[in-house]
């Protein structure tokens, strides 16, 4: 059952692309220049028509640049690799140092598992290769693959037109999402609250801030200088932890106006990191009077006698701190590593390329496309290198995850890259996401397919292009797969003592913010804009072609049920004669020999899914216009979609839109009613609400007991079948008397207004 231990990437679903190689450490004994009697060195690198080069330090004879130059082994256009070492001028031409020439025929060539090829010192020529000059130069050169560790670090010869901080933009990098806690704050009581106007009981509420995060308890409903709470405030923390915790006692005085009693800042390391649902110890809490021009005396009065709070302070590591949908969620582990279980699988993923894409913005009055991939899946970001300006780029890098779960989504987006040059405040432009689920995949096959990119624009939906990828689910043990299938969704604390539908929303957007925050920081940073669309974060906001979807998606669930009903009314009308012969003799079958209901029953779902079974998907599902009720969307309801919250749009539009909104929300509340008023009758069976009916019923229950006493069952379900399976001849267009009787009984909707 087993599939074998857990094992390295090897870089089998892409195609291999190979790049040759130029490390460049370091230099020493470099000449002086004659004026300054010092030397501002760096480095090209010239290959054919390809130019890199390093950054230049100032004032140093050994200098260290180790940095690495990838050229693409399709491009190279020359059997010669030239290394120049030069010394910066501030005015005129640079001066000239030395050089190193390499022939490409003699360059080794390496694959990883191989370690590294260790650099070695060369004495540079002058510049017609007559001779050696002084200086040194320390080299590796070798013929290498995009599985190499230099790969995602390097210079790469195409991407030779960027500039400045582009540079670091343009590499392929993973982040790793930082490490989320729950802190659970419970405000139990506080003593010796004095207000500022000693002639008032307070209102006294309490308020939690960490970082962003406000929250608040309720007010005591007692007004005292003793007040009670017991309310528990959870806000979201990140390691490491650079916030700290800012408790404050406040006074309710009037609905515009708090004033701060007390305050007291507390750091993260302070509390306790609990695993289970087993209770922390309480503590209490000196508060700091708050406000200015205390007097000395005051403080010193202040150190004998203070308010106090008692906390109970906590962060959770039992619960699984969720920053994307929970439709869409890639990891469902707790926080604390130590409740982590084994994975039970391995995820390949081979960014192949992408085809067809758009121009996403102007450059040279032509248009450019320069574009990444970014990949999501459980903690672990991968993001691919920039290619630049091509509508048909070629990725081919290979990435690998742990699966804990099978049952967990992998999302892949494509974007444009907007900061190769000095444009800070630019944002990354969408091209298109894919979603992947694990559960879809079948083990240990590679599936190589291309996904249409689709981005819902205010103008409507476009394909923006395809995403072509390899994707490898490998199950290390099939036993533990089908065990999973039977354990909770999430960690057992969230059942033990679940979050409210509010606070699960308000923590996951608060989640979300931290990360996009910590991943925007590194380098190179994966931008807000990007981790938003990956997260999802708009998921929650009204949409009139979203909620058409829905309501779709509801009615093509009822459809089976439906077109079954249909087809018992059919048999039951005698439409086909023989169906209806064949359905009488299966019905008396059944009541003759009923225990033979739920074993033809699982039989019958069994046969089914064995037929299916010829008509499964081949590869994932894919981003679906239709059921997206995308197509034929209104332009308006688009726009509405795409508006700001709160809204940006004119009153006129508003006032349209909320009309819109009411007359969908009246046939809603129409429907509802029409619900709530047969349960309501339902209920008035016994009510005595009608008298009558009423008395009819019970007489009815009464008399139906008896005879149910004393028929078999056996005779009760033949007689019942075969009323409802009766011939046309013996029907009646008009309503039978139950379903009468049941429309006559009362309601609640005579009390509404």
């Amino acid at each position: 059952m087993s599939g074998g231990e857990r094992f390295s990437s090897t870089y089998d679903l892409v195609e291999q692309m190979f790049y040759l190689y130029v490390r460049v450490v370091k230099a020493k004994d470099l000449p002086p220049s004659t004026l300054t009697s010092s030397c501002d060195p760096y480095v090209e690198v010239k290959l054919g028509n390809y130019k890199g080069r390093t950054k230049h330090i100032e004032k140093k004879l050994n200098p260290e640049w180790n940095q690495v130059f990838a050229f693409s082994k399709d491009r190279i256009q020359s059997s010669i690799l030239e290394v120049f070492v030069k010394d910066k001028d501030m005015v005129g031409r640079d001066d000239y140092l030395g050089r190193v020439i390499f022939d490409l025929n003699e360059v080794p060539t390496r694959v990883p598992p191989d370690s590294p090829l260790a650099p070695q010192w060369y004495r540079l020529e002058d510049r017609r290769g007559d001779g050696k000059v002084r200086g040194d130069i320390m080299l590796a050169v070798w013929m290498g693959t995009q599985a190499d560790e230099a790969f995602s670090d390097a210079w790469h010869a195409d991407a030779a037109s960027v500039y400045g901080e582009g540079v670091f933009n343009i590499r392929s990098k993973v982040y790793v999402s930082p490490k989320l806690w729950y802190l659970r704050v419970n405000a139990i009581e506080a003593q010796d609250v004095i207000p500022s106007d000693r002639n008032r009981l307070p209102e006294l509420f309490v308020k939690g801030q960490v970082g962003n995060q406000v929250l608040r308890t309720r007010i005591c409903p007692t007004r005292t200088t003793t007040p009670v709470w017991n309310e528990d405030l959870v806000f979201v923390a990140a390691e490491p932890f650079e916030e700290q915790l800012t408790i404050t006692v406040e006074d309710h005085l009037h609905p515009t106006k708090d004033e701060v009693l007390g305050k007291i800042t507390l750091p993260m390391t302070l509390f306790e990191k609990r695993l289970d649902h087993r209770p922390v110890h309480s503590r209490w809490f000196n508060l700091e009077k708050y406000g200015f021009g205390m007097l000395e005396a005051d403080r010193r009065k202040e150190l004998k006698f203070s308010s106090r709070i008692h906390l109970r302070i906590c962060l959770e590591g039992g619960y699984h701190v969720m920053d994307e949908s929970t439709m869409y969620m890639s990891d469902q582990r707790p926080t604390a590593r130590q409740l982590w279980k084994q994975p039970i699988g391995i995820l390949e993923v081979g960014i192949l390329g992408a085809q067809g894409l758009l121009p996403m913005k102007m450059k040279d009055s032509r248009g450019s496309t320069d574009a990444y991939c970014v990949a999501k899946y459980s903690q672990k970001w991968v993001r691919t290198r920039t290619i630049l300006d091509t509508f048909s780029p070629k990725w081919n890098e290979q990435y690998t995850w742990e699966v804990y779960d099978p049952c967990t989504v992998i999302t892949l987006g494509v974007f444009d890259n907007c900061h190769l040059g000095s444009n800070a405040a630019a944002r990354d432009s969408r091209i298109g996401k894919v979603r992947i689920r694990l559960s879809t995949l079948e083990a240990n096959r590679i599936y190589t397919h291309s996904y249409p990119l689709l981005v819902l624009h205010p103008h409507g939906i476009k394909k923006m292009g395809e995403l072509q990828l390899a994707v490898r689910f490998t199950t290390l043990s099939l036993a533990n797969i089908f065990h999973i299938y039977g354990q909770p969704l999430l960690p057992k604390m969230h059942y033990l003592h679940p979050f409210t539908v509010n606070q699960v929303d308000n923590l996951r957007y608060q989640a979300m913010n931290i990360v996009a925050t910590r991943l925007g920081r590194a380098e190179p940073p994966l931008r807000k804009e990007v981790v938003e669309y990956m997260l999802d974060v708009d998921s929650h906001m009204w949409s009139m072609r979203r909620s058409k979807a829905n309501f779709f998606r509801i009615m093509s669930l009822f459809s089976g049920m439906i077109t079954m009903g249909q087809w018992f009314n059919q048999v039951c009308h005698w439409k086909n004669p023989i169906s209806s012969v064949l359905v009488h003799i299966l019905f008396l079958i059944l009541i003759w020999y009923p225990e033979l209901m739920l074993p033809t029953l699982f039989l019958y779902m069994f046969f089914i899914g064995l037929w299916n079974y010829r008509f499964r998907p081949r590869n994932p599902p894919h981003m679906d216009t239709k059921l997206s009720w995308a197509e034929a969307v209104h332009p308006d309801e688009l726009d509405e979609e795409f508006d700001t919250f709160p809204t940006s749009r004119s009153h006129d539009v508003v006032r349209m839109r909320y009309d819109r909104l009411r007359s969908v929300a009246g046939r809603i509340q129409t429907v509802v009613g029409d619900i709530a008023t047969q349960g309501e009758r339902f209920q008035s069976l016994l009510s005595w609400r009608d008298t009558r009916a009423t008395s009819l019923f019970i007489v009815f229950s009464f008399c139906s007991a008896v005879v149910l006493y004393a028929t078999p069952p056996r005779v009760v379900a033949l007689v019942t079948g075969l009323y409802y399976l009766r011939h046309p001849r013996f029907r009646s267009k008009l309503p039978s008397v139950p379903s009468n009787f049941f429309k006559r009984l009362p309601a609640r909707t005579d009390s509404m207004l």
